[in-house]
């Protein structure tokens, strides 16, 4: 996992500033900083995929809506310049259609586990319909990477790593992120396929270790939500404000649109939850929590030494720690300490 390890420093010419951080989300889908927001429905919907859009990374608008409405939010993303990808259910070759008319950059299978016999047919059939790039996943392991290598124009790697998903301890299947993205990387690699790490990042540190073992960007969930551009009320308790925040295999979300197809659940009244819901404090605007996130991936490619992000990910040497080295690395004997923009704490 992310707290497993560190990333040794090496003797650098590169300044905290200097790296390039331009990398692709998929084949021919280039992007300017290594960030993909969450097709979450607290997450992205038009407003969020407009301000990471303005800062150089990618939204994915969500599905759990009418497919009308998602083509509507993406036409407005798109009317803007700027770039977007869609969102689709594992069988939903309509959608797909539909979105991609509307100008989507790419199309998204969104699915919590792709490699099924099915699936992988259903992707096929959307494949050949379409003539942007097609994300497929989730996946976690080579025989994922490898079944997809064909048809896909991006990898979706992650199974259960979300800070809101319990997907591994309803069902006690997974793989600790860093070795997922490593597994697919080895395939991806191959292929010239690129590789979105999806889940568990928590700091600008973990989006480094995520392309130190081989992702070309990061999917963010919890570090995008809460913000003026996340969807969702923001609502005030004892005097602090908070918006919320949710699972897209929790309940709430499986209630409120198509979403439960992401489980094969969409035909079961009651449904067995694969995430939570809850609340996050509100934080403003996303802009400078991009501007902190972008900043300390830099800082990390100083240290390494890595002018770009293939530098990254063929010069970054990983060293395993202990939990006494986590806990080393935090803020530490001090009585009380004041949390910076870029640390919210253990």
């Amino acid at each position: 996992t992310f707290d497993d390890v560190l990333i040794l420093p090496q003797f650098s010419d590169v300044g905290s500033k200097d790296g390039n951080i331009k990398t692709r989300v998929s084949k021919n889908v280039e992007i300017e900083i290594p960030i993909v927001s969450s097709p979450m429905d607290t997450v992205t919907e038009e407003a969020m995929a407009v301000a990471i859009a303005e800062e150089g990374g990618i939204g994915v608008i969500h599905r759990n809506m009418t497919a009308q409405n998602e083509a509507k939010q993406v036409k407005n993303v798109k009317a803007k310049n700027l770039q977007v990808i869609g969102s689709v259910g594992p069988f939903d070759l309509e959608r797909s259609k539909m979105l991609e008319e509307a100008g989507a950059d790419a199309i998204l299978i969104e699915v919590a586990h792709g490699s099924k016999k099915d699936i992988l047919e259903s992707a096929n059939k959307i494949k050949k319909e379409i003539k942007c790039d097609l994300i497929c996943g989730s996946i976690a392991t080579k025989e994922g990477a490898e079944i997809y290598a064909e048809i896909a124009d991006g990898y979706r790697v992650g199974i259960g790593p979300g800070s809101i998903c319990t997907m591994r301890i309803i069902t006690g299947v997974g793989v600790p992120q860093l070795n997922a993205v490593s597994e697919v990387m080895s395939v991806a690699k191959k292929y010239g396929i690129p590789v979105i790490a999806d889940g568990g990042i928590r700091s600008s540190g973990d989006i480094a270790k995520a392309i130190a073992v081989g992702a070309d960007t990061v999917m963010l969930g919890n570090l995008l939500a809460g913000f003026d551009e996340s969807p969702g009320e923001l609502v005030e308790i004892d005097g602090k404000k908070y918006k919320s925040y949710r699972g897209m295999g929790s309940r709430d979300a499986m209630e409120k649109g198509p979403v439960s197809d992401r489980y094969e659940q969409e035909k079961i009244k009651k449904k067995i939850s694969m995430g939570v819901s809850g609340m996050v404090a509100y934080k403003g605007s996303v802009k400078n929590q991009l501007y902190q996130l972008v900043g300390g991936l830099k800082a990390s490619m100083g240290l390494v030494g890595a002018w770009n992000i293939k530098e990254m990910q063929e010069k970054a040497k990983l060293i395993r720690i202990t939990n006494a080295g986590t806990s080393e690395g935090h803020p530490h004997t001090l009585v009380a300490f004041k949390l910076e923009d870029n640390y919210a704490g253990r």
